[in-house]
Formats: C-alpha cells, sequence, structure tokens
C-alpha cells in the first residue's frame, strides 16, 4: 500500500477536513498548502512514475515515509498534546526504519488512545481475527525476536476497521 492511499483512507476514516490535515503537517513539522494537501489525496491511476514526486497527469503528490509518519507524529500532538521532552532526549522523534504499517498501528494506537482489546475490536470489525500475541508481535521493536513485520492486508483492514467504528 502506498503512503499517499494511507492517507486518503486514514483521513476518510478519521473525517478529517483538509484544513485538519494541513494543521496536523504542521504539528508534524513540515508546511503544507491546502492545495498541496488536495494534491497528496487525490487519488491516482496505476500509471504514475515512481522516480518523481508528481506524477503531471494526474497531478498528485507523492509522499515518502517520513512525512507519512511526520503526520502521524502531527496526528499523536493534536489528539494526546505535545510532550516535553526528558533531559538528554531529542527535541524530535527520529525517523524510524520499521515497515510503514507496523508505524502506523504503533502512533494511531498512541494518538487514538486505543488498547489492545480495541485494536483487536477494530480488527474485527473489518472482518479479521488477531490474537493479543499477533497484535503484540506488530507492535514491537524491530530486532526484537517476536517481531513480526505488518502487511499491506492487515494495515488496510485495520484502517477499514477504524472507518466503520469511526463513521458507522
Amino acid at each position: 500500500m502506498e503512503n499517499n492511499d494511507i492517507l486518503i483512507r486514514l483521513r476518510y476514516a478519521l473525517d478529517l477536513k483538509n484544513t485538519e490535515v494541513v494543521e496536523i503537517f504542521k504539528l508534524g513539522g513540515l508546511e503544507f498548502t491546502k492545495e498541496e494537501v488536495i494534491r497528496i489525496l487525490t487519488k491516482s491511476n496505476d500509471d504514475f512514475d515512481y522516480e518523481g514526486e508528481t506524477d503531471e497527469s494526474e497531478g498528485q503528490l507523492k509522499i515518502n515515509n517520513r512525512t507519512l509518519e511526520s503526520f502521524l507524529n502531527g496526528l499523536i500532538v493534536l489528539k494526546r498534546g505535545k510532550q516535553e521532552p526528558k533531559p538528554g532526549q531529542p527535541e524530535r522523534p527520529e525517523f524510524s526504519k520499521e515497515s510503514v504499517n507496523n508505524i502506523l498501528l504503533k502512533k494511531l494506537k498512541i494518538a487514538l488512545s486505543l488498547t489492545s482489546e480495541e485494536m483487536i475490536d477494530i480488527f474485527d470489525m473489518a472482518g479479521i481475527r488477531v490474537t493479543k500475541g499477533e497484535l503484540g508481535a506488530l507492535l514491537r521493536k524491530v530486532g526484537h525476536k517476536n517481531y513480526k513485520e505488518c502487511g499491506d492486508k492487515f494495515a488496510r483492514n485495520f484502517l477499514k476497521g477504524l472507518a466503520i467504528k469511526y463513521r458507522g
């Protein structure tokens, strides 16, 4: 799943307006105009250019992993408030080397204050059965012996379950 597709599905699930998306990016440390956000959220065909940032025929502005992670960090700040860094801790969180889908699950869990049981219920709403152990493996740090990379199917169904939960 592409980063733009993740952002489009997340925006739909949480019923975010374009101006709210601009504000979330700003909270995550990136400046985008409303017009740029509209270009990011424009669905594209499958014949786009993977090399460049934009597909001229569709006008979609492609986002990379760092941009998506900045959006998710901004969502955490919006929903939970800004956390003051502890002494010796960096001002901004470092960007992760993990799978985008694992980061998505972790950051949405934090932003929406979800418990593991609530996350399992969200997967269940989308028709996927996930055990607590499987969910724990998806939320682990890279390098942990039980870490499991989250596939697109899990991420897609989690976003589908969020849409069902928040939009009815």
